[in-house]
């Protein structure tokens, strides 16, 4: 009895005393939330309510769709884009800092939004219908500040910043003609692409998805199993990445947070309407881009923004012959153009030169002028070299002077070299154990920037053994004595530069040159030289 009493009492204290501290507790524990959880998140603070938000003066959201399921629909693209945002809630020093760049730089801003108004609704449409996150629609401010033909020093293009291998993998054509990664409708399906790959490499964290967009997934995995091995976090806050991954994320995180509150930050959003900009429309076959500018009755420079992927005066002869057309001007181009015959599509083309050809017999071939075809092509006399190429003038009106224009926009080091007899020579060497960049490019006696943009790689780029580079050497060295190496030979009596050149299958002037100055006329029994070495065999 007199334990159970004791029991009561003391039972019957801590009760009273849990009742008295719970409270306190609770409010102890609310300081335990995550960072992601605290109210600092992109649409944080902001009402529940559609149009409740930053969005003054931009009108509100439509009535969303009488069936249940539907899309709620948007007066104006920023909302909807904001409507779709689906990345992390998060908020740290790394995105306050790249957010005070933006809101000191609103120049920046008001620039970028309007590069962005042609694109804004395709892009948009695109991610919506992949199920992407949103914020994605704004990833082209942080590549490219949605310059069409912006182009990196890594050899990436387009508003997405591809570089060509990566390209290549995602069925974009690069050509003399044509480059895929500046095609605003198919780079953004390639890029939707990519990133839905990344995703799903790295079991659905959109964060490290993004971050692989910019290093490569070799870097982002990495530095995981880095993490891993020393039991550490492998979230994208936690990794070792390179100085420009770590801040391209928060980048987009605070552009992102920046658009969905430009009210409370200051920011003007220029209303940019909820509906299509241009239209697709697919000529049946090549076409003279100054013509169908024309047929469109829109300026050459518009017609270079929308279809900026077109190198040349002419979509590619093999496709595609798509044209983005202004919505308001896309009847009219498409009714004249559907009129137009084979040959009046064109009024240029480019022939290969073969061997045999003169500038007489390919001007009576194409039923073109010679003068024409000089002027076009800036030639002073009539010599060719085969396997190079000519413009040629379908017209038989005289040229007054050379009019012959590629698009003037396209970078001229992002348009595939022409190779010829007299310029570079193209070899390829096939990377051993132990090989960097650096060590290759010296080899070779090349820049190992221009290396790494040959091979559309980044000048860091890790070179796997077996890997097959392509290489445009500035020596005159033939391409097979290119990829043999230099030995050393002692001349014996009766040697002479002639006889060695005649030996070793090479000129005498490569030979004075591989041993300037020790070379004169004569050489020297004893005497030691260097030489392309063959393989045996």
């Amino acid at each position: 009895m007199e334990y159970s009493c004791r029991f009561s009492v003391r039972t019957g204290l801590l009760a009273l005393l849990l009742f008295v501290l719970l409270p306190g507790c609770s409010q102890k524990a609310g300081f335990k939330r995550s960072v992601s959880e605290i109210d600092h998140s992109p649409l944080s603070g902001l009402s529940a309510k559609q149009g409740d938000t930053d969005w003054a003066g931009f009108g509100k959201p439509v009535a969303s769709g009488k069936k249940k399921g539907t899309r709620p629909e948007f007066d104006n693209l920023w909302q909807r884009i904001v409507s779709l945002y689906a990345l992390p809630r998060e908020y740290n020093f790394q995105i306050e800092r790249q957010l005070q760049w933006f809101l000191k730089n609103p120049d920046y801003l008001d620039r970028v939004q309007r590069r962005a108004e042609p694109y804004l609704f395709e892009i948009v449409e695109q991610i919506e219908n992949q199920g992407i996150p949103g914020e994605f629609a704004l990833l082209p401010i942080v590549e490219s500040a949605f310059q069409p033909y912006a182009y990196s020093h890594a050899d990436a293009s387009g508003i997405w910043q591809f570089i060509p291998s990566t390209a290549r993998l995602y069925g974009l054509q690069q050509n003399w003609w044509y480059d895929g990664r500046r095609d605003i409708d198919a780079a953004t399906q390639a890029a939707i692409r990519y990133l839905q790959k990344l995703n799903r490499d790295f079991n659905g964290d959109w964060l490290l998805s993004l971050a692989a967009y910019n290093c490569g997934e070799g870097a982002v995995q990495n530095a995981i199993n880095w993490n891993w091995r020393r039991h550490r976090p492998a979230d994208f806050w936690s990794l070792n990445l390179p100085r420009e991954t770590r801040d391209y994320v928060p980048r987009l995180l605070a552009v992102s947070r920046l658009f969905a509150n430009a009210e409370r930050y200051g920011i003007r959003l220029h209303p940019v309407k909820n509906r299509p900009y241009f239209k697709k429309i697919t000529a049946a076959s090549q076409i003279d881009l100054k013509m169908a500018a024309e047929l469109a009755g829109i300026s050459m420079h518009k017609l270079y923004q929308l279809n900026p992927g077109y190198n040349q005066w002419a979509s590619s002869p093999y496709g595609p012959h798509r044209l983005l057309i202004p919505m308001e001007n896309a009847k009219l181009f498409s009714e004249k153009v559907d009129k137009l015959s084979e040959v009046t599509k064109v009024q240029w083309r480019r022939h290969r030169i073969n061997h045999g050809d003169s500038i007489e017999s390919i001007a009576e071939d194409y039923g073109a002028s010679v003068d024409n075809i000089l002027k076009a092509n800036q030639l002073s006399d009539t010599r060719l070299d085969p396997g190079t190429h000519l413009i040629v003038p379908l017209s038989d009106e005289e040229l007054a002077h050379y009019n012959y224009f590629p698009n003037p926009n396209t970078p001229k080091r992002s348009l595939p070299k022409r190779i010829t007899r007299s310029s570079r020579e193209k070899i390829f060497y096939t990377v051993r154990r132990g090989d960097t960049l650096s060590k290759i490019a010296r080899r070779y006696a090349v820049n190992p920037k221009d290396l790494a943009r040959w091979n559309g790689l980044g000048r860091r780029s890790v070179i796997r053994p077996g890997t097959r580079l392509a290489i445009a050497s500035r020596n005159s060295v033939s391409r097979k004595s290119a990829s043999y190496g230099f030995r050393s030979y002692t001349v014996k009596k009766g040697d002479s530069l002639t006889k060695l050149a005649r030996r070793f299958k090479v000129s005498v002037a490569d030979l004075r040159k591989w041993n300037k100055p020790r070379t004169g006329k004569i050489l020297i029994p004893g005497q030691r030289i260097k030489v392309h070495s063959r393989p045996a065999g």
